[in-house]
This record gives structure tokens, sequence and C-alpha cells, in this order.
């Protein structure tokens, strides 16, 4: 079997949810045999044109039935532990945050990350508009032990609530459930409310942050998830769509690549922070030319790989930090940008008889040759 035939067994596992059906429960893993058998759209693509289909089907977002599956089982835990918190004297509320609600998650079986909010206490920033006119009240508890508490009454609940199910609390920031009653994962993640300067100001909850507890450090971590998630949102629909199907592309190769033996250290947050940045006017076109978003893709990697002083200054769409960050981050940028090169190479030969006497032809005459085709 070839490397690409791999690659689309691979896709075709992890878009169906085969490669962990045993991380859900059995009626589930008898409807992911069924949709593997049926099979997708993308695979009646580009007859004989493997790297071209693989490129289409990792665009693609996962099944919506699989997605929808996703949200009602992280909704089944929620309303376990509110129920049960409430009745331990704890008031909740919930929100989900990463690539499932934001719809860039490559996997039929994908973790679900529930944000569990104790009320009663928050962080806020002191220089906000709210906290200087006095709106604040003292907390009812300490927050930090709010956070604590949370984490121990909620480890508590769900093994109460899921005696079949493997509830894992070994991870810092999420109690991680998976299999027996459960139809998809869920990651449960004790967090607080965060009242930013911005926040504070407008009012609009994507402007609202939220403090995660890390159970081993005994610390909070602030983050922006729905910040992130409305300015990916708002700049996709500018790109008519293209920007997901953009970030869902990489996700695939780095996973493959990953498999492979290609470690590419960067995480989905961090890889839609850089397609963040690509051009809007050569996405909007992968609307009409679908392998058009492929070379913008390459085209923007390989940018960020030629201009590293540039490309680190790059913010992540929330505007919290700077994406590559790290010696390591550049590195694995230049690990993605290499696969997204022969990835765009082989679909430009498949598709242009020219390029396909050549071993290896040009990136700037690969992307000329994929950017305006309509491929059935």
């Amino acid at each position: 079997m070839t490397m690409i035939d791999q690659r689309l067994q691979k896709l075709r596992a992890r878009r169906s949810g085969a490669d962990r059906a045993t991380a859900v429960a059995t009626d589930q893993q008898i409807e992911i045999l069924r949709k593997q058998v049926l099979g997708e759209a993308y695979e009646r693509r580009a007859g004989g044109k493997p790297f071209t289909r693989y490129a289409l089907g990792a665009m693609q977002e996962v099944d919506p039935d699989y997605t929808r599956i996703s949200v009602e089982t992280a909704n089944r835990v929620e309303n376990q532990l509110r129920q049960r918190l409430a009745a331990d004297g704890l008031d909740t509320t919930y929100r989900l945050q990463g690539s499932v609600p934001l719809n860039v998650h490559i996997r039929g079986v994908s973790d679900v990350d529930l944000l569990t909010i104790g009320l009663g206490s928050l962080y806020y920033a002191t220089a906000g508009v709210r906290a200087q006119r006095g709106d604040y009240s003292p907390p009812l508890r300490d927050t930090l032990v709010l956070l604590r508490d949370l984490r121990r009454m909620s480890e508590a609940a769900l093994r109460a609530a899921f005696p079949a199910v493997d509830v894992d609390t070994t991870n810092a920031k999420a109690i991680k459930l998976s299999g027996g009653s459960l139809a998809r994962p869920v990651d449960v993640v004790p967090a607080v409310w965060w009242d930013t300067v911005q926040y504070q100001l407008s009012g609009l909850e994507h402007d609202r942050g939220v403090s995660i507890y890390h159970k081993f450090d005994d610390v909070t971590i602030n983050n922006l998830p729905f910040l992130h998630i409305k300015r990916v949102s708002d700049r996709d629909v500018v790109a008519f769509g293209s920007l997901r199907k953009a970030i869902r592309l990489c996700k695939n190769v780095k996973a493959d690549s990953e498999e492979e033996g290609t470690v590419i250290g960067l995480s989905s947050f961090e890889i839609a922070g850089l397609l963040y940045h690509a051009d809007l006017t050569a996405l909007r076109a992968g609307a009409q030319w679908e392998l058009g978003i492929l070379a913008e893709t390459q085209r923007h990697l390989d940018w960020c790989y030629q201009h590293p002083a540039e490309a680190q200054a790059l913010m992540t769409p929330d505007g919290s930090r700077r994406i590559l960050d790290t010696p390591e981050k550049v590195t694995a940028l230049r690990r993605l940008s290499m696969e997204m090169d022969k990835l765009l190479r082989q679909v430009a030969r498949e598709q242009n008889a020219v390029l396909y006497l050549q071993e290896s032809p040009s990136l700037e005459s690969s992307r000329r040759a994929v950017e305006q085709l309509i491929v059935q």
C-alpha cells in the first residue's frame, strides 16, 4: 500500500470515528461501522487522483450528525454535573470551548471540552470600568478554594453519575470521560469567570475570559476561548468558509505526519492562529476553486517559514500572545510547511500533465496549476 493510500485510509477512519471506536458506547460503535461502509461524498471525487482526493477530504467538516452527538453528550454530562453539584451547594454554569464549537475538529469521535464554571466567585481585571466603579462585591468564598472544591466535587459527582464510564482524574486541567454509556469522550474543565477589561466595557460574552484550574500546581490559567471562536468564525465568514477548511487541512496533515513519525508540535489553537493571518482574497477564491485553499495554505506557511521575524510577530486571534513563541514552535512550523509543500506538488502533478513529468515541480508553478481548478 502506498503512502497516500495509507493516508486516505487513516483519513477515512478518523472522520468516521473508527480510529476511536473503543472510546464510545456500543450502539455508537455500530453506527460508526455503518457510516464507514457507506463512505462520504469526497471519496467519490477526483477519480484516479488520490492526492487530490486526500486534500479535498481533509478540508471537509466532520459529518454534522457526529458533531451533534458530541454536543448532546456534553449536554448529558452537564445535566448530571449541574444537579449533583447544586445538591452539594455549588452553583455552576457551562460552556463549550475548543475545536468542536468552532467546527474545525477532524475526528468523528472528537473529545468535547466542557467548561464547568463555578459561580459565587470570580477573577476580574482591576483596571476595568466596572472594577473602578466598585461594581464587584467581595466574593462569597475565596476563588482558589472554590476551584479546589469544584475539581474535587466534580470528580466525585462524575464517578457517581457514570459508574460504567472511565473517569480519568490524572490530567491537571481536565477530568477525562470516555467509554461506558457515553456516545463521545468529554473533557470536563473546572474554571471560574475572568472579567477582562474589554468585557467590563462591552458586556459581550465573547470578551469574557475564564480562569482554568490547574489541579497539581494549585493555580489558575487565564484563557479567552470565546474570543478565539468569535474572531476565527467572523474571519471564516469573510473567507466564505475557506478558513475553516484550511485549518482542517493542516490538522489532518499534522495528524498523518505524526503517525508517520514527523512530530509537528503545534496545537489546534496555534494552527488556527497561523491560518487566521492567511490572505483573505486567496481564501475567498477557494469557495469556487477548492484547491485554491490548498494553494493559499501552502503559500502562507511557506511565507511564514521564509520570513521568520515577521512570522514570530504574529499574534493569536484573541490577542493574548505570539503564536510562535518558542523555538520548538518555529521548528514545528517548518515541518508543517514542508509537509504542505509535498502535498501541493503531488496534487499539482495529478492535475497537470506537464508537471506530472517533473519529479519536484516548483511551488509557484504548482500553485498556479491548482488554484483555479474545479474538481468533480
